[in-house]
């Protein structure tokens, strides 16, 4: 990409101001290391350069310059980032779910490159040379556009971010892009994975998931920490507040919410919300936007 400057300080913040999308331009030397984590938007991350791999729901994706990853906002991921002499560059493009919506048809979903269920979905897609032309143009067209103030900007903007999305869903469909050969994960992880997924609201425990895989706890500790770049306990606080968020922004009582997600007790919900979002559950349902969040 030659709009170099279009190259932005790196922003911490993990939170949209926007109601539309926002986009961005990282070239950093180093980063601290990056908790998992997930959104309430949509993301697409374009890479540039780097030594990085991605963990995006226990899939380990080794990157290469020219890959498109496409995260949907209730998918957890990790960035795992190797320093060294070669930059971590990449361009981060933020969507949020209303703005996707508006802009979709019943026969045109612009969603539809993020359906996890969808047969062969990929986070990742390896981009052939035209195609990276194509998109690298876009993105580069649209950052040059965000940071101007002409006329129409605003609307110049959104009809370029509807054609990137048109091209990122036809490039999806079209099957010429070939998924990243060396993602995986491991069988034990992926089957924990699923389990947690669908009794995230009953007891769980290293303990309890150990024994019903027949495993002992210490190798599933190691495996799942590899794979998914996290703690069992850990991943399944996240997924929990993943659903919390879901059934607050639906209008349900803080006090309904944490017996259905699986949290003991009110006094656990509210620490693990408040420590994850920087904000209390009861705020969050009013609407208040969080100060800070952690690193991308």
């Amino acid at each position: 990409m030659q709009a170099n400057e279009t190259v932005q300080k790196f922003n911490t913040r993990q939170y949209m101001v926007s109601h539309t999308f926002e986009i961005f331009h990282y070239r950093d030397a180093y980063l601290n290391e990056v908790a998992l984590h997930h959104h309430d938007f949509y993301e697409i991350y374009y890479f540039l350069n780097g030594n990085v791999n991605y963990i995006i729901e226990g899939r380990n994706y080794r990157l290469s310059p020219g890959d498109l990853l496409l995260i949907s906002p209730l998918e957890l991921h990790q960035p795992l980032i190797q320093a060294e002499k070669h930059p971590y560059e990449r361009i981060v493009l933020w969507i949020d779910k209303a703005f996707i919506e508006q802009y979709s048809a019943d026969a045109c979903s612009l969603t539809r490159c993020f359906d996890v269920s969808a047969p062969d979905h990929s986070n990742v897609l390896r981009l052939t040379a035209q195609q990276r032309q194509r998109i690298a143009d876009l993105l580069e067209r649209l950052l040059a556009e965000s940071s101007a103030a002409n006329y129409g900007s605003e609307l110049m903007m959104n009809g370029l971010l509807v054609e990137f999305l048109v091209e990122v869903n036809r490039i999806s469909a079209s099957g010429t892009a070939q998924p990243d050969p060396e993602s995986r994960s491991a069988p034990l992880v992926a089957e924990v994975l699923d389990y947690i997924n669908e009794h995230y609201h009953e007891p769980l425990t290293l303990d309890s998931l150990a024994a019903r895989f027949f495993v002992s706890k210490y190798h599933l500790l190691h495996e799942f920490n590899r794979h998914v770049g996290t703690s069992v306990y850990r991943y399944i606080i996240q997924r929990r507040l993943i659903i919390a968020r879901q059934m607050l922004a639906d209008g349900l009582a803080p006090t309904d919410v944490y017996q259905q997600c699986g949290f003991g007790d009110y006094a656990n919900f509210y620490r693990a919300f408040k420590a994850e979002y920087h904000m209390s559950p009861k705020e969050y349902l009013n609407g208040t936007r969080p100060s800070a969040h952690k690193n991308e």
